[in-house]
């Protein structure tokens, strides 16, 4: 039995007891359906062999090269991971378009007894709708932009935001980056197509008749790429910015990426990572505030030198009417849930006046 994608709502909505990606480990890895485990039928290495035997102008001894490693990976898999599972279980199994690798495991499933159905298309299904969601649909949400300098913990507010109603799409949760030189997360980043099939999936559950706030970002959050029509809103929207007293954000800072001043080689590779654009005298400035344990100092100068200036001048390319501006004295953390009050109430403000 097949099952025809539709939506992206319709892939977060699945009642299946599990679904199962039987794609090698590494085409996993890059992308793959929101909660999908990997039971791969056939394995990197495998798949490469089968691969060129059939470019080699044997798809016969391919095919049956591939049905060997195939029902070898899935008896490996009926007597370890599948191994306790009870006769109600019912699985949704896909490949790459639905083909030979998710036909044969779908079979070996269904012998045994198991309810299980396939992905008309396989992966390529699924991506042709994120690839539709973020390529060809305008947001369906009217935007707001989260605007501010660096430090002015945007992104705390920004997850504060949902308990005052709001909707809100985080990239940099999205991407796994802080979106800064300084924004190395554990795990590292997300493929591009992962990334697109996270935020594809947080697109398209937006409820129209409320407005979203996105943090702003460059056009890259890291190593990853904003998609078109979401840039296109976030360079359109009313902004709500932040604006707190730079000893107010390097304490901000300083609290917010301990982990990095924590690692005095990590930090120190950061920092080098900007003496293309800066002089010497500065580089060994902000070596020796490290150095030191300075960090507030250090963030500050970092601010001053580098972060302001490039955010004064990515900011100029907006239009100052279409900004609001919220004020604060203080980022402690016992400041920030007023803070996201204040930002919420600007942000309906923005939106209305967009409306009429």
């Amino acid at each position: 039995m097949a099952l025809t994608l539709t939506s992206l709502a319709q892939v977060a909505a699945f009642d299946f007891d599990a679904v199962i990606d039987v794609r090698s480990p590494a085409e996993y890895a890059e992308d793959h359906l929101p909660g999908a485990i990997n039971l791969p039928v056939l394995d990197d290495d495998e798949r490469a062999r089968v691969g060129t035997i059939y470019k080699q102008g044997s798809p016969f001894l391919a095919r049956k090269l591939g049905a060997a490693l195939v029902a070898r990976n899935a008896a490996r898999h009926l007597e370890g991971p599948l191994a306790d599972l009870p006769g109600g279980w019912r699985p949704l199994v896909y490949c790459w378009r639905g083909g030979q690798r998710s036909g044969s495991f779908a079979t070996i499933l269904g012998q045994v007894g198991w309810r299980v159905e396939l992905v008309e298309g396989g992966y390529k299904a699924w991506r042709k709708l994120v690839v539709e969601e973020l390529q060809e649909r305008p947001v369906r949400a009217p935007v707001v932009v989260l605007d501010g300098n660096t430090g002015s913990a945007k992104t705390e507010v920004l997850g504060l935001l949902a308990a005052e109603g709001l909707q809100v799409i985080d990239l940099e949760g999205l991407a796994n980056h802080r979106g800064s030189l300084f924004g190395d997360m554990p795990g590292g980043q997300p493929s591009q197509k992962a990334f697109e099939g996270r935020l594809a999936t947080a697109l398209a559950g937006l409820d129209p008749a409320r407005l979203v706030v996105v943090e702003a970002e460059s056009s890259r959050v890291g190593n990853l790429g904003v998609p078109k029509q979401l840039w296109a809103a976030m360079c359109a929207a009313p902004r709500v910015r932040i604006s707190a007293p730079l000893a107010a954000r390097a304490d901000y800072l300083a609290r917010a990426y301990a982990d990095v001043t924590e690692d005095p080689t990590r930090l120190a590779a950061v920092v080098e990572r900007l003496r293309p654009v800066h002089a010497a005298e500065v580089i060994e400035t902000w070596r020796g505030l490290a150095g030191q344990g300075a960090f507030a100092d250090l963030a500050r100068d970092l601010m001053e030198r580098h972060y302001d200036p490039r955010y004064e001048k990515h900011r100029a390319r907006f239009a100052p009417e279409r900004e609001t501006l919220v004020e604060t004295p203080s980022l402690a953390p016992d400041a920030l849930p007023p803070l996201a009050s204040a930002v919420a109430a600007a942000a309906r403000r923005l939106a209305g006046s967009a409306r009429d």
